[in-house]
């Protein structure tokens, strides 16, 4: 059932995309094998649903804000309005350890995406032992495969150019994150 909603959450925000709607497919269409195997991947990720798909969400949504990519930020705050997550918890991203609005386990997950994403990364052993005392292995694999599979995105994003469609107009939307000088 996590699946099929999450399927239709995706529907709806690229059915909401008023600008740039084929910017990357533009780039992968000219390396078939790149543009099948990102969808293969992308599937398989709204498919493997042991995870509660909110913190998902979150952890994507903080990635895309420590990367700045703007097409992962429009995408994933329509995704994240869709799916549950608070106003406040959109805007209190770059301030998630002295939010209220997080419970424990989401802090965890945003310290795991912000410590997985850094260069170097560093204190991961740490936070991986305190999140198995909330989540299952498979729910942990499940959390570090998307958090990886959305600096991928993110960087491709980045690299190739690709831009805000407009998915996100209208809602709050997750701002870039300042980098430490």
């Amino acid at each position: 059932m996590r699946a099929i909603k999450r399927i239709w959450q995706y529907m709806r925000a690229f059915g909401s995309a008023r600008r740039n709607r084929t910017d990357l497919v533009g780039w992968l269409i000219r390396r078939p094998q790149l543009l099948l195997s990102t969808l293969f991947f992308e599937t398989m990720l709204l498919f493997a649903n042991r995870l509660d798909p909110k913190l998902k969400e979150l952890a994507e949504l903080k990635i895309a804000g420590m990367i700045n990519c703007e097409y992962c930020l429009d995408i994933g705050s329509a995704l994240a309005n869709s799916g549950g997550l608070t106003e406040q918890q959109i805007l209190d991203l770059p301030k998630y350890k002295t939010s209220d609005a997080y419970s424990e386990l989401e802090k965890l997950v945003l310290a795991y995406a912000e410590a997985v994403t850094l260069t170097p990364a560093t204190g991961i052993a740490e936070l991986r032992e305190q999140l198995l005392t909330h989540l299952s292995k498979a729910q942990l694999a499940e959390l570090a495969a998307a958090i990886a599979w959305e600096n991928q995105r993110a960087r491709i994003n980045q690299a190739l150019g690709v831009r805000a469609t407009g998915m996100a107009d209208g809602m709050v939307c997750a701002l870039p994150e300042s980098r430490p000088a």
